[in-house]
């Protein structure tokens, strides 16, 4: 079938609005505004092309100028574009698929948890083969002092967050010994993850991950159980996957890494 005149066109239309939303990537992974020449250099384009496809975004309402430095920024249609996104995001959809998916190729079982009115809660139980079993359930709530996943929340939410719930546990002796909380945060900010073994449930080898959300709060975690029966040889291999799951995860919330 011959090709009409009206191919080519549609073609290169289509091309421009692919390099369009290149630009557009491009300057919502900068963290603040910027001039023609780190954008163009960024995009791998000119800067004659770059400034026309700029000047097309200011038209749509996808990018801005400040007219005192001459520097770009995404627009208010942008903003809204990536509002009308996120607001179709169901956050724990996205963590349970993306960590079951991990727990059926590991084997280790996983638990989903967030932070509710009484503490740390479990969400999601997800179990591995063999199973980790223990006394904790999908409502159980955890120690945000002793639990990984309780200090996930400890070191990656606000302070006035979780004050109230790290004075209660301090005051109903939840502790069994005398806690630095800003020594476990730094720990946890250090590693990029919370360990314990033991303190919860004896025998039970814990290792939480922060998700996080658009505003970079962990807004979920994702912890891996294992029993005494599971080789701790293998447990830097699966601890570095689910951390990659949960950046994963983290990035489709709209986080950025810090």
């Amino acid at each position: 079938m011959a090709k009409t005149p009206a191919e080519p066109a549609r073609r290169k239309g289509v091309q421009s609005v692919g390099t369009g939303f290149k630009v557009l990537e491009i300057m919502a992974g900068m963290r603040e505004a910027a001039p023609l020449g780190a954008i163009a250099q960024a995009c791998g384009l000119s800067a004659s092309q770059t400034h026309r496809y700029l000047a097309s975004l200011i038209a749509a309402d996808m990018v801005q100028q400040d007219a005192a430095s001459g520097r770009y920024d995404l627009g208010p249609g942008a903003l809204k574009l990536g509002l009308g996104a996120l607001a179709r995001i169901d956050a724990f959809r996205i963590a349970d698929a993306a960590v079951g998916d991990f727990a059926r190729r590991s084997g280790r079982t996983v638990q989903i948890a967030a932070l509710g009115p009484l503490g740390p809660t479990v969400v999601r139980w997800i179990f591995g083969a063999p199973a980790v079993v223990t006394s904790l359930t999908v409502g159980s709530v955890l120690p945000l002092l002793r639990s990984a996943t309780g200090r996930i929340f400890l070191t990656f939410l606000p302070e006035h967050e979780v004050q109230r719930f790290v004075d209660a546990e301090l005051a109903a002796g939840g502790a069994l010994k005398p806690v630095d909380v800003e020594a476990i945060r730094d720990q946890v900010r250090a590693d990029g993850f919370a360990a314990v073994d033991g303190t919860v449930t004896p025998g039970l080898r814990a290792t939480a991950f922060p998700i996080f959300d658009l505003q970079n709060r962990a807004i979920l975690s994702a912890t891996l159980l294992a029993s005494d029966s599971f080789d701790t040889a293998y447990d830097g291999s699966v601890r570095e996957e689910l951390k990659a799951v949960c950046a994963s995860v983290s990035a489709a919330l709209g986080a950025r890494p810090s």
